[in-house]
């Protein structure tokens, strides 16, 4: 009988779903809970390894006859961005991203709710009371921190803070060599400002600042159109059989 240590991760795998991303096909995931005083170190390590965090849970696809999920990280050094990129970063330069400890509020889930209304009426989150979304946004025992948008007011550049209602937020991990962006969300009815590109943009240039190297965006899916915008940020890094490759185009 082989004994398990409180720091030895053991791993489960879920029963077929259908998948989210491409019809007719079935989705298993492999996942580990990430509890105890090593959940950050070992978050780290999975993640490095084709892992997503929600809550305590790290998982990864694990289905039997599709690879198509790939995970995804920009490499923050090498990051050219499109002419429209750089567009929309000088329409969004009046947005201030403050940083706030990971604490849902009810703010937050009436723009979530909006934002869900919007872009995904018809997805298994619309399910989600006041309670499961503070538990999504709390619920995590490593470096997890909340990036809320708002206009810039007058004392902006003293606070570090924006004024008026709230425009988006990203719910975002602090890894040993970048920011993984777990979840994020954005007021689906403001023109022109193009949100939910700018948070990565400027997830992109605050892991410069920090001094991290990548910006890890979950799994790219090819032929998805849900995924398709992160096909965007270029160069890339998307890891395969040998590990993390570079991708340019």
């Amino acid at each position: 009988m082989t004994r398990h240590s409180r720091d030895t991760p053991q791993f489960f795998l879920t029963a077929p779903t259908p998948c989210p991303y491409l019809d007719g096909l079935e989705e298993r995931k492999v996942f580990t809970h990430l509890i105890g005083h090593r959940a950050g170190e070992l978050n780290d390590i999975l993640t490095h390894g084709g892992f997503r965090r929600s809550q305590t849970i790290a998982y990864r696809p694990a289905c039997e006859n599709c690879r198509a999920c790939v995970s995804v990280r920009v490499p923050v050094a090498d990051f050219k961005p499109s002419a429209n990129m750089r567009r929309l970063t000088r329409i969004n330069a009046d947005l201030v991203g403050e940083v706030r400890r990971n604490y849902g509020t009810s703010e937050q889930y009436a723009l979530f709710r909006r934002y869900l209304a919007a872009r995904h009426a018809d997805g298994g989150m619309m399910d989600m009371s006041m309670l499961d979304y503070a538990m999504m946004i709390e619920d995590s025992h490593i470096n997890t921190m909340v990036v809320e948008y708002r206009r810039s007011g007058p004392d902006s550049r003293i606070n570090g803070r924006g004024e008026g209602p709230l425009l988006g937020m990203c719910l975002s991990d602090v890894l040993s060599d970048g920011l993984s962006m777990v979840y994020s969300f954005f007021d689906p009815h403001v023109p022109r400002r193009s949100l939910g590109t700018y948070l990565i943009l400027e997830h992109i240039e605050r892991a410069a600042r920090m001094g991290l190297d990548y910006v890890y965006l979950g799994y790219w899916v090819q032929g998805s159109p849900k995924m398709a915008y992160k096909e965007r940020f270029m160069p890339q890094e998307r890891l395969g059989g040998r590990g993390w490759e570079r991708v340019e185009r």
